[in-house]
């Protein structure tokens, strides 16, 4: 069985929580830019977190599903529907065949996720499902998604089938009301980074006490932030160094850039900061022209609070498992 790509969104790709040890070779690791909600949109549906999903970005795609499934839409919100009738985000949806997924708005956020139960039957490489788009592998033919694409879905059992008879969809009692990626009026927490001596004493007073705009170049590689331009006290080049999603470089004309899924594994930019691991899925809900804010953090609370996150994606998904076996027999 397939979903057919009957309307091309913008940017919309498979993505799965990344491919890593490949970063010695120069592939980065990739993977949804808000690895929260991807995770939560497999829950949901009761797939295992690292199943692909699609990343869909405003406009989204339209999609037409050749045969029934159970589908979850978690991140971002841009009004789903399903056969002209509006859906809930964050919880699972049973859906008849010859339905068609549509997406009526941008209500909020910047990346909505779509799961399906038992995944999305693509090929794997290098261990993940992941689209890289640089180098045209993983994902769907390595790109984003076309119109008249046919993606293979694994068939759903047939006690789920059987549970919508003739009606067009089922929305089924469970759900997610953890909107982790869409909380915007915290101050994303940073660690500071190797070069943050670099800065003056008045560049790092603004870094915390000044806000950053998010600029419309930015994407999958990189946020642009546009603010008060940042000054070093020396002008050493620097030799290239190892960067990850949620490294924060000064560019040469003082700006700041935030890396993001699709970095790139090394760079010779000042490493100034880092946004912490239980943020960066807050900071890929982000719009061109939003502003946001810096505080700093301990290495302890940073740990902590992506535990916390870990415990409650555990217990979310020991809840919908639970939920999930009474409809499948």
């Amino acid at each position: 069985m397939n979903v057919r790509i009957i309307k091309a969104g913008v940017l919309d790709t498979l993505q799965d929580l990344g491919r890593y040890s490949w970063q010695h070779l120069g592939i980065n690791p990739g993977g949804a830019m808000d690895k929260w909600s991807a995770q939560v949109a497999n829950i949901l549906v009761g797939n295992n977190r690292t199943e692909a999903v699609i990343e869909l970005h405003y406009p989204a795609a339209e999609l037409f599903f050749e045969e029934p499934a159970l589908i979850a839409i978690s991140g971002a919100d841009f009004s789903a529907h399903i056969n002209a009738e509006e859906i809930p985000l964050g919880q699972p949806v049973l859906i008849n065949k010859y339905s068609i997924l549509q997406f009526y708005g941008l209500k909020k956020g910047a990346r909505a996720y779509l799961g399906v139960h038992g995944g999305f039957d693509i090929p794997i490489w290098l261990n993940s499902y992941s689209t890289q788009l640089k180098a045209r592998a993983g994902g769907y033919k390595g790109r984003a998604l076309h119109k008249e694409d046919e993606i293979p879905i694994r068939s759903i059992p047939s006690s789920l089938t059987q549970l919508l008879g003739k009606t067009e969809f089922l929305i089924l009692p469970w759900k997610s009301d953890s909107q982790t990626g869409l909380i915007k009026e915290v101050p994303f927490f940073l660690l500071e980074g190797d070069e943050w001596n670099r800065l003056t004493n008045e560049s790092k007073q603004k870094i915390l006490s000044e806000s950053f705009t998010v600029s419309p170049q930015s994407d999958r590689m990189g946020y642009r932030l546009k603010g008060s331009p940042l000054t070093t006290t020396n002008n050493t080049e620097m030799i290239s160094s190892a960067v990850n999603c949620g490294t924060i470089q000064l560019l040469p004309d003082g700006q700041l850039i935030v890396l993001m899924a699709d970095h790139q594994t090394t760079g010779g930019y000042p490493r100034i900061a880092h946004v912490i691991s239980a943020h960066q899925s807050r900071l890929a809900q982000i719009n061109a022209g939003e502003k946001i804010r810096f505080s700093f953090t301990s290495q302890q609370i940073a740990e902590e609070l992506l535990l916390q996150q870990q415990q409650h994606l555990q217990q979310l998904q020991n809840a919908c498992t639970f939920r999930l076996q009474e409809y499948i027999k």
